[in-house]
């Protein structure tokens, strides 16, 4: 049976941590912490490719188009996320010719 996605990548930076002899509750925690972040991710780019970059924002007197607050809080989450890797001295590895959700 196949590995999810998420799964994969959370085998994988445990196995790098491991390698640099760096294990520990600790360090797990910051996985997890990734992880959680790896899935916010994701919904964020789904509802950017749902709604799209823009959304209509709608009060009692007009309708206007506003940028979809999906966009700077995927900056922000991207960020932490390489932070987070930072922080472990660990890279992402490469995945041969896959995307994380088809953006």
């Amino acid at each position: 049976m196949a590995k999810s996605k998420a799964s994969e990548i959370k085998n994988d930076l445990l196995e790098q941590l491991k390698h640099k002899s760096a294990t520990g509750n600790h360090y797990a925690d910051l996985v997890e912490d990734y992880m959680r972040l790896w899935e916010t991710k994701n919904e964020l780019q789904s509802d950017i490719k749902t709604r799209g970059a823009k959304v209509e924002i709608v009060t009692a007197s007009s309708v206007n188009l506003k940028t979809n607050d999906s966009i700077l809080d995927l900056l922000k989450v991207n960020a932490q996320m390489l932070k987070i890797l930072d922080s472990l001295g660990l890279r992402p590895t490469e995945q041969s010719g896959s995307n994380d959700n088809d953006m």
